[in-house]
């Protein structure tokens, strides 16, 4: 099957056009390039803007109190409606699908933070363990809440990675106690945030949320719930199934949208996972229109080489030479042009992703909407493949056409 002959020939001649064998070569290079790097573009503005949802639940709802709007049932708008604890148990009984319920309140106002000789105006919170899940804290020293916490009503507190560096510095905060409002509290660990606003975030402090109520004078109050739903459920049916419950509770219209304030994150998470899949159509479209361009390029150039070797073919063909070995001469000098050119690429698409995301990395910066610019191998080498087949294909013809040339009239030609 290897025939050294034929493939010394198929090096001789591209080695005699030179420039006529770059130029093609650089139009399948410079189309597997292309399509490597607008896919990895696309995905590390995916990565940034996914990025940007932090690490939380991507299909929570968060609700939190508001005035009513209209009129119901003969009451006048501008009633303030207050959830409870009640409600929380309401919901859990009632609402369907729910996988983590979990409510946060706060300290009213920016309260001071001490610590010996040090203090920071930061906002306190009270919140279940649950809540720190879906709204994305991470766990960077020691532990977050937990329900122990929350049942003993625990007077512990995890502080966010930047209130920690003003109040501890380098130091591990994990065991020591900060006065909050002359109420001492255990640091059991600090935390940072992913996505938007994380410096703001972690300029934060969390406690129990049974330790607020009771500690801080809010008995059966509840500011805020978070809510995810279970996997396969919409969170938009739970959040009309939600508001239908809380407004039989609370007696405001179902079509009164500020009694209770509601944030979905799912649906802003589905429309902007919605345009990327635009963005990654329109990439395909570029990127397979340049490999088209140069297939194309291969298919004129093996058009102009079989014009060329005409009277090469004929003499062939007069000596004895089969079709087979004419068209598989052809063929095989289209597949090394494309197949050698699309991997070198390959490997200049890939390799100036990774230098990319080097340099992000080792300097630290970081784009708003861009993160880990990115490739999936499987789809470069099936791209890479395609491209080599097409290449054979775009060979076929100029290759079919000087197996049917007569040898009597090769001979004639110019």
């Amino acid at each position: 099957m290897f025939d050294l002959d034929k493939w010394q020939e198929i090096l001789g001649t591209m080695q005699k056009n030179k420039l006529r064998t770059f130029l093609t070569a650089f139009g399948v290079f410079w189309g597997i390039f292309m399509l490597v790097l607008l896919l990895g573009a696309g995905k590390g503005l995916e990565n940034g803007v996914y990025n940007r949802f932090g690490a939380g639940a991507k299909n929570s709802i968060y609700v939190w109190t508001g005035k009513t709007a209209l009129a119901h049932k003969g009451m006048s708008p501008g009633r303030e409606i207050k959830l409870t604890n009640q409600d929380l148990t309401s919901v859990h009984r009632d609402v369907d699908n729910v996988q983590i319920l979990s409510p946060r309140n706060r300290v009213l106002g920016e309260y001071t933070i001490n610590y010996k000789n040090q203090n920071g105006s930061y906002q306190v919170f009270g919140a279940e363990p649950g809540f720190l899940k879906i709204n994305g804290e991470i766990p960077y020293m020691g532990r977050l809440l937990n329900e122990i916490d929350e049942r003993e009503k625990r007077k512990v507190v995890v502080i966010g990675d930047q209130a920690s560096k003003v109040l501890f510095g380098d130091a591990n905060p994990v065991g020591e106690y900060v006065n909050i409002r002359g109420i001492h509290f255990k640091v059991v660990g600090t935390f940072k945030v992913k996505g938007n606003n994380s410096s703001r975030r972690e300029e934060r402090a969390y406690i129990p949320f049974s330790t607020l109520q009771s500690a801080f004078n809010q008995p059966n109050q509840v500011q805020m719930m978070a809510l995810v739903a279970e996997p396969g459920v919409s969170a938009k049916d739970m959040e009309s199934r939600l508001r239908n419950l809380l407004a039989e509770r609370h007696k405001f219209s179902t079509e009164d949208k500020m009694a209770i304030g509601v944030e979905n994150t799912e649906a802003e998470f589905l429309k902007v996972m919605g345009l990327f899949n635009g963005i990654r159509i329109f990439v395909w479209i570029v990127g397979i229109g340049t490999l088209i361009a140069g297939i194309v390029g291969v298919s004129n150039i093996m058009l102009i080489i079989v014009k060329e070797r005409t009277r090469e073919i004929g003499v062939r063909k007069a000596l004895g030479a089969t079709p087979f070995s004419i068209v598989s001469l052809i063929l095989q000098e289209s597949v090394v042009i494309t197949a050698f050119s699309g991997y070198l690429g390959l490997l200049a698409g890939t390799g100036v992703l990774a230098g990319i995301e080097y340099l992000m990395e080792s300097s630290g910066a970081e784009a708003p909407f861009f993160a880990s610019p990115e490739v999936d191998p499987g789809v470069a080498l099936a791209a890479t493949l395609v491209l080599v087949i097409s290449g054979a294909l775009a060979g076929l013809m100029p290759a079919l056409k000087a197996a049917r040339i007569k040898p009597i009239e090769a001979l004639r030609a110019d």
